[in-house]
């Protein structure tokens, strides 16, 4: 678990300082994270999370809390010793711009360095935002992720 302060403004208060926290989720933490993801699902930035996959994969997400409200998720799903992926990184809209995102994202590096794994990848409609984070769209020998979709295979 790690918490830092920062001037976050959430409800009436604004710009007070405030203590978040950023710890691993637990399985209460199931239908926080579930409505944390919906407003970025509806509006399509991210895939939609069963409750059951939730629930499988509690052990790999973080949160992020202030004064005990979640206002942020992220997961690392590990696919390998070689290869893990940043997925479903959200922010409340009220706590955005402070630094929470990039404090979830840090949190899946030190796992991701703790197990070993060599390479992390984020598919995302943010890169900036990932870039800032460290992300770059190759890796060292000019490695590129190519996707297919077999949806759109024409016989």
């Amino acid at each position: 678990m790690s918490t830092y302060t920062g001037n976050v403004a959430l409800g009436a208060a604004t710009n007070v300082a405030t203590t978040v926290t950023i710890r691993q989720a637990a399985k209460a933490d199931v239908t926080a994270i579930h409505d944390c993801l919906e407003p970025f699902v509806n509006d399509g930035r991210i895939l939609r999370r069963a409750m059951t996959e939730l629930h499988e994969m509690i052990g790999q997400y973080f949160v992020a809390e202030i004064n005990g409200k979640l206002v942020g998720c992220v997961v690392l799903e590990i696919y390998s010793k070689k290869l893990c992926e940043i997925r479903s990184l959200a922010v409340s809209a009220e706590a955005q711009g402070h630094g929470i995102g990039k404090k979830l994202v840090q949190s899946c590096m030190k796992r991701a360095k703790d197990e070993g794994i060599l390479e992390v990848m984020a598919i995302t409609s943010s890169e900036e935002f990932f870039q800032s984070c460290g992300f770059d769209f190759t890796l060292p020998g000019e490695k590129k992720a190519l996707f297919y979709m077999p949806g759109n295979v024409s016989e």
